[in-house]
């Protein structure tokens, strides 16, 4: 019998460690292709995911049965990082992402959750998200032809490299569309094995860095090292995922019939969830975020018990110190990423146009196509403002520049077109 906890039961039983270890497997995929996308290292991605799980569960009194690791919405922004100032220049960006969590956290506490709708309504938050899921669409056709993210040199011929992608990228869809169960919270998993697979036949994986790694090691552990660049770029963009896990944290209520944004609250939630973002960043690992796959898993297993999330952490932190998880995983060829994120930049993208078309604003009307051009050609078009230490593009400036256009910009009287 299934019993709805509203605390976690700490009592050890041998089937919630099992239930744990399955929802880490549920989110495993999404965990590790977030790393494996933008350079940062698996194993340590791994125990983040676990150290920040616990951290949120502290946060929130154990009270959602919820599971924090890699955040999809920044791998365009720490690849844009990586490439640009280096890893650990980028992960300054990302401990001060967490601290902006705190920042909006305190004001929901003191105004509530009405003030963070008000300062990015839809026609703010919609083309953000937009500039998030194309800015690199260059670097996923790269990786997809078996060139590097930059395209500066070809790894994989052209002509295998687009079997593997294209091969990864169909399995992804057709699992999405068509599968059962378990498995459909498993698109980009099966994208990840058949396309591995096919680089197996074709010859292009090598397994050396596998055999040469040890089976246990410290995690490659990375400091981060302040750059005011990578801070103004990549801290702005916490404003989706903030707007994210309010999302988030409703569904997770709906399915348990709780009411997480009042207890714990909203302002916990987000203090959990930019407390593990930070504390990451920190480590070396990515930016942490509530998973929906695992949201849904513990809805179709009915699986309430927050403390079930809790093993799974422990299992993530364990399955941080085996080597060869990440050198396997760094064996992964290009072109297998490059198919996938062909469609995770495209769906970003969607995920923009659908938050515009949801708020049903009219776009046309001069105040809103302002706002959403401005943001849209800035952040995809290469503009760049304020002196060079401190220069502001892409993502960042696409969200300052929305936050502050929505904020001056007069309301138009008459909507376009209504006289």
């Amino acid at each position: 019998m299934n019993v709805n906890h509203s605390s976690p039961d700490y009592h050890f039983r041998f089937t919630d460690a099992l239930l744990g270890a399955q929802m880490l497997f549920v989110a495993f995929g999404a965990l590790v292709l977030v790393p494996i996308l933008t350079g940062l290292n698996p194993n340590v991605a791994l125990f983040t995911a676990g150290l920040g799980t616990l951290i949120y569960q502290v946060c929130t009194g154990g009270r959602i049965p919820v599971f924090v690791a890699s955040s999809f919405a920044f791998i365009a922004p720490i690849i844009y990082g990586v490439q640009t100032w280096g890893i650990p220049a980028t992960l300054s960006g990302l401990v001060a992402a967490g601290f902006l969590y705190f920042v909006v956290a305190a004001l929901i506490r003191v105004r509530g959750i009405g003030f963070l709708q008000r300062l990015v309504p839809p026609v703010v938050i919609g083309p953000v998200i937009i500039v998030i899921g194309l800015i690199l669409a260059p670097v996923a056709v790269n990786m997809a032809t078996g060139k590097t993210g930059d395209g500066s040199a070809q790894l994989v011929p052209e002509s295998a490299a687009l079997w593997v992608s294209m091969l990864s990228l169909a399995t992804t869809i057709l699992v999405s569309l068509l599968g059962r169960g378990w498995l459909r919270l498993l698109p980009i998993l099966c994208g990840i094995v058949v396309g591995y697979g096919t680089s197996l036949l074709l010859g292009l994986v090598d397994f050396t860095p596998v055999a040469a790694a040890p089976w246990f090691a410290v995690p490659d552990f990375t400091m981060p090292q302040w750059n005011w660049q990578a801070v103004l770029f990549i801290a702005p963009i916490a404003i989706a995922p903030i707007i994210e896990h309010y999302g988030a944290v409703q569904a997770a209520g709906q399915i348990t019939g709780r009411d997480y944004v009042s207890n714990p609250g909203i302002h916990r939630c987000l203090l959990g969830d930019g407390l593990a973002t930070s504390v990451a960043g920190m480590f070396g690992g990515p930016p942490c975020t509530t998973y929906s796959e695992v949201i849904g898993a513990v809805a179709l297993t009915r699986a309430f018990n927050p403390a079930i999330m809790t093993w799974a952490a422990i299992t993530a932190i364990v399955l941080g110190f085996v080597a060869k998880i990440g050198a396997f995983l760094g064996s992964v060829p290009v072109p297998v990423m490059g198919g996938i994120m062909t469609l995770l930049f495209g769906a970003i993208a969607v995920v923009g146009l659908q938050t515009l078309v949801r708020a049903g604003e009219d776009l046309l009307e001069p105040r809103n196509l302002a706002i959403v051009a401005l943001i849209l050609v800035f952040g995809l078009g290469g503009m760049t403002l304020g002196p060079p230490a401190f220069a502001l593009k892409g993502i960042g400036l696409a969200g300052i520049l929305g936050v502050l256009l929505n904020q001056l910009l007069p309301r138009s009287r008459v909507a376009l077109g209504s006289s």
